[in-house]
Protein backbone atom coordinates (compact mmCIF):
# COMPACT_ATOMS: atom_id res chain seq x y z
CA UNK A 1 0.00 0.00 0.00
CA UNK A 2 1.23 3.67 -0.83
CA UNK A 3 0.11 6.83 0.39
CA UNK A 4 1.15 10.06 -1.39
CA UNK A 5 0.92 13.70 -0.71
CA UNK A 6 1.67 16.44 -3.01
CA UNK A 7 2.83 19.60 -2.10
CA UNK A 8 1.68 22.71 -5.44
CA UNK A 9 3.33 26.22 -5.77
CA UNK A 10 6.09 25.62 -3.00
CA UNK A 11 7.84 29.43 -3.44
CA UNK A 12 11.34 27.75 -4.39
CA UNK A 13 13.93 26.77 -7.38
CA UNK A 14 13.28 23.10 -8.06
CA UNK A 15 16.78 22.89 -8.27
CA UNK A 16 17.31 23.78 -4.37
CA UNK A 17 14.28 21.39 -3.88
CA UNK A 18 16.00 18.46 -5.77
CA UNK A 19 19.07 18.84 -3.13
CA UNK A 20 17.36 18.24 -0.41
CA UNK A 21 15.06 15.81 -2.04
CA UNK A 22 18.09 13.86 -3.50
CA UNK A 23 18.57 13.06 0.47
CA UNK A 24 16.47 11.57 1.58
CA UNK A 25 15.38 9.17 -1.59
CA UNK A 26 14.48 5.48 -0.29
CA UNK A 27 15.13 6.16 3.03
CA UNK A 28 13.20 4.88 5.79
CA UNK A 29 10.72 7.54 7.31
CA UNK A 30 12.42 8.21 10.68
CA UNK A 31 16.13 8.41 9.26
CA UNK A 32 14.57 11.00 6.52
CA UNK A 33 12.77 12.80 8.88
CA UNK A 34 16.17 13.54 11.21
CA UNK A 35 17.79 14.38 7.79
CA UNK A 36 15.27 17.07 6.90
CA UNK A 37 15.58 18.64 10.14
CA UNK A 38 18.94 18.95 10.51
CA UNK A 39 20.04 19.61 6.53
CA UNK A 40 20.32 23.19 7.51
CA UNK A 41 18.18 24.11 4.30
CA UNK A 42 14.56 25.80 3.76
CA UNK A 43 13.71 22.65 1.51
CA UNK A 44 14.09 20.77 4.08
CA UNK A 45 11.48 22.25 6.70
CA UNK A 46 8.98 22.27 3.18
CA UNK A 47 9.45 18.62 2.76
CA UNK A 48 9.47 17.88 6.45
CA UNK A 49 6.03 18.70 6.98
CA UNK A 50 5.32 17.11 3.48
CA UNK A 51 6.53 13.39 4.41
CA UNK A 52 4.50 14.15 7.82
CA UNK A 53 1.60 14.65 5.82
CA UNK A 54 2.30 11.36 3.52
CA UNK A 55 2.57 9.62 7.23
CA UNK A 56 -0.91 10.87 8.02
CA UNK A 57 -2.58 10.01 5.01
CA UNK A 58 -0.46 6.26 4.91
CA UNK A 59 -2.62 5.65 8.43
CA UNK A 60 -5.64 7.25 7.26
CA UNK A 61 -6.06 4.54 4.41
CA UNK A 62 -5.36 1.50 6.72
CA UNK A 63 -9.14 1.99 8.47
CA UNK A 64 -8.00 1.08 11.80
CA UNK A 65 -6.03 2.53 14.68
CA UNK A 66 -2.54 1.26 13.63
CA UNK A 67 0.05 3.50 14.07
CA UNK A 68 2.64 4.28 11.36
CA UNK A 69 5.73 3.01 14.16
CA UNK A 70 4.70 -0.29 13.80
CA UNK A 71 5.27 -1.02 9.84
CA UNK A 72 8.65 0.07 7.88
CA UNK A 73 7.61 2.54 6.17
CA UNK A 74 10.24 4.34 3.37
CA UNK A 75 9.92 7.24 0.61
CA UNK A 76 9.49 4.97 -2.17
CA UNK A 77 9.39 8.27 -4.54
CA UNK A 78 9.69 12.05 -4.36
CA UNK A 79 9.52 13.70 -7.16
CA UNK A 80 10.18 17.37 -7.96
CA UNK A 81 8.65 19.38 -10.82
CA UNK A 82 9.00 23.23 -12.01
CA UNK A 83 6.13 25.51 -11.30
CA UNK A 84 4.54 28.46 -12.84
CA UNK A 85 7.17 31.51 -12.60
CA UNK A 86 6.11 34.72 -11.73
CA UNK A 87 7.94 38.07 -13.82
CA UNK A 88 8.72 40.75 -12.29
CA UNK A 89 10.63 44.01 -13.25
CA UNK A 90 13.64 46.31 -10.99
CA UNK A 91 14.99 49.54 -12.04
CA UNK A 92 18.18 49.23 -14.08
CA UNK A 93 20.62 51.77 -14.53
CA UNK A 94 19.74 54.63 -17.93
CA UNK A 95 16.10 54.12 -17.65
CA UNK A 96 16.65 50.00 -18.50
CA UNK A 97 14.57 47.26 -16.97
CA UNK A 98 15.81 44.12 -15.21
CA UNK A 99 13.58 40.92 -15.28
CA UNK A 100 13.39 39.21 -12.19
CA UNK A 101 11.97 35.76 -12.41
CA UNK A 102 10.42 34.24 -9.03
CA UNK A 103 10.61 30.59 -9.47
CA UNK A 104 7.99 27.85 -7.26
CA UNK A 105 7.83 23.98 -7.77
CA UNK A 106 5.31 21.04 -7.42
CA UNK A 107 6.97 18.43 -5.10
CA UNK A 108 4.96 14.48 -5.09
CA UNK A 109 5.97 12.27 -1.92
CA UNK A 110 5.07 8.66 -1.59
CA UNK A 111 5.31 6.48 1.11
CA UNK A 112 5.25 2.91 1.56
CA UNK A 113 5.82 -0.33 3.85
CA UNK A 114 9.07 -1.75 2.67
CA UNK A 115 8.24 -5.30 3.16
CA UNK A 116 5.07 -4.78 0.79
CA UNK A 117 7.54 -3.20 -1.64
CA UNK A 118 10.73 -6.15 -1.57
CA UNK A 119 7.84 -8.81 -1.85
CA UNK A 120 6.35 -6.72 -4.72
CA UNK A 121 9.97 -6.62 -6.64
CA UNK A 122 10.18 -10.96 -5.67
CA UNK A 123 7.18 -11.39 -7.30
CA UNK A 124 8.04 -9.24 -10.64
CA UNK A 125 11.54 -11.49 -10.55
CA UNK A 126 9.68 -14.56 -10.37
CA UNK A 127 7.72 -13.89 -13.21
CA UNK A 128 9.93 -12.44 -15.48
CA UNK A 129 12.33 -16.13 -14.56
CA UNK A 130 9.32 -18.23 -15.48
CA UNK A 131 8.96 -16.47 -19.13
CA UNK A 132 12.50 -16.68 -19.59
CA UNK A 133 12.79 -20.29 -18.82
CA UNK A 134 10.23 -22.42 -20.18
CA UNK A 135 11.77 -25.56 -19.52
Amino acid sequence: MEAVAKLRNCPMSARKMRLAADLVRNKPVGEALSILQYSGREAGIWLEKLLLSAVANWENKLDNTESADDYDLRVSMIMVDQGPMIKRFRPAPQGRAHRIRKHSNHVTLAVANAVALASDAEGVAVTSEETTNPA
